[in-house]
């Protein structure tokens, strides 16, 4: 290798003075690194991305130090075999900038302060994440400058793009089954609260899920049409929000908000719908509605109807929702009209919808109740009575959802039946825990179903 290559003027241009960036930090730690190679991997274990370096020669400093740490040969001089590995880089054309001269590492490795490692990355982090926002407004700009903006995918773009301007460190990821241990064996003594479930409102099916539904579960609820799968989300939200006042958001692509705030009141205050919608209710009714209208005003139960709901739009609803209401319960009414990504196929693109759901639950630790509409198996069979593999046209639902439950009322089908309002919820799937067929009481003419015992 030709010895002019390392004669040749240095790639010392400086960031332009909009750019936020720290030289200085970043030296600092490039010449910690060659200290000590055993930071790098210190470092990355606490969340640092090397790439957040804008100096290029400090960067590939780390990176040559991140390929030689392992192989190093004790008592190596190790600004020498970091300049050997630096004119490997040249050589093969990995690096397309001159890197410090010889005379710079010796005295980069002189100046090391490896104590000051930690201190020099918090800063060139920190400095990135700000060079970050700085480029995520200048896009938003452009953005909504456009012809083309779209405030239903641009906005909710941007706020998922902002998310991005803070790396999520990884130091809390990967630990022992020790650490659990003594939030286990607590657990183990400790009866769950509203604090760690949300309640159904229904005893039994608390019961089954020990003590209501989790934080990060996603929960399909699966019928055929006029079953009442709209009725029995409702009873959820009413559950949380209204008996227990947990933030819960209701996203109904299929009734109105009028109609859905008739339904909920009727629940709760025993009027029935069809009066409340004909305007006949009697004074009897309108105390029941004046006692219980204050507990409907001050739940924490949010309420969108907008018929065009994309996953980027719910996300970004969530996001809000759990930053400036504690955000805990999500449930989308139905899961097959949400509007779907482009994809080869409808099963792909509900696929995909499906496993976006899971991971937002996941993520910001809610529970997320999906409505769900099955397929005409139920009503081919004899029983009619429907099974998990009837959730309509993709197989993923199953498989992401921690907890299916099916609703039945064999009054649909015959309207003689012996059990006329009843209704089972079918409990197909119950990931880490026991399946049961729990039977409760539809009062259609209320809206809600409850209990057996509360009839």
């Amino acid at each position: 290798m030709s010895a002019d290559m390392w004669d040749a003027p240095l790639d010392d241009q400086q960031p332009a003075a909009d750019y936020i960036a720290d030289p200085e930090a970043e030296r600092i730690l490039a010449a910690a690194v060659m200290a000590r190679t055993d930071l790098v991997d210190d470092l990355a274990v606490q969340g640092f991305d090397p790439a957040d370096i804008t100096t290029d020669r400090y960067r590939w400093i780390w990176f040559a130090v991140e390929e030689i740490r392992t192989s190093l040969q004790p008592g190596a001089i190790r600004w020498e075999a970091v300049e050997r590995q630096l004119q490997a880089f040249r050589a093969d054309g990995r690096m397309p900038t001159v890197p410090a001269t010889k005379d710079e590492l010796a005295q980069l490795y002189i100046e090391a302060t490896p104590g000051s490692a930690a201190w020099a990355a918090d800063r060139v982090t920190k400095k990135a994440m700000a060079a970050r926002l700085v480029a995520h407004g200048h896009a938003s700009i452009t953005r909504g400058r456009s012809a083309a903006f779209d405030p239903d995918t641009d906005i909710a773009d941007a706020q998922t793009e902002l998310d991005g301007v803070i790396r999520q460190s990884s130091d809390d990821e990967t630990i022992t089954v020790g650490d659990v241990l003594a939030d286990v064996l607590e657990s183990a003594v400790t009866k769950p609260t509203t604090e760690d479930r949300i309640p159904t409102g229904f005893i039994d099916l608390d019961g089954l899920f020990c003590g209501g539904l989790a934080p990060g579960q996603m929960v399909v609820v699966g019928a055929r049409p006029a079953m009442g799968k709209t009725t029995f989300g409702l009873g959820l939200a009413r559950a949380a929000a209204i008996q227990h006042g947990i933030p819960t958001l209701f996203e109904s692509l299929e009734m109105g908000r009028k109609e859905l705030g008739m339904s909920i009141v009727s629940a709760e205050s025993r009027v029935p719908l069809h009066h409340m919608k004909q305007g006949i209710v009697d004074d009897d009714g309108v105390q029941r509605l004046a006692r219980r209208a204050p507990a409907v005003k001050d739940a924490p139960l949010f309420i969108n109807d907008n018929a065009h709901l994309t996953m980027p739009v719910l996300r970004a609803r969530v996001r809000h929702l759990v930053r400036t209401a504690g955000l805990r319960l999500v449930i989308v009414d139905y899961l097959q009209l949400m509007q779907a990504p482009k994809a080869e196929s409808r099963q792909v693109a509900v696929s995909e919808m499906s496993r976006q759901l899971k991971l937002l639950a996941k993520e910001f630790g809610i529970t997320v109740v999906v409505l769900a509409q099955l397929n005409r198996g139920p009503e081919q069979r004899t029983e009619k009575k429907p099974m998990v593999s009837d959730l309509r046209e993709s197989g993923a639902i199953e498989q992401d959802a921690d907890i299916v439950i099916l609703l039945h009322r064999e009054d649909v089908y015959e309207k003689e039946s012996s059990r006329a309002g009843e209704a089972d919820l079918i409990v197909g799937k119950h990931r880490g825990g026991p399946t049961a067929t729990i039977t409760t009481a539809f009062q259609g003419h209320y809206a809600r179903f409850v209990d057996m015992a509360a009839t």
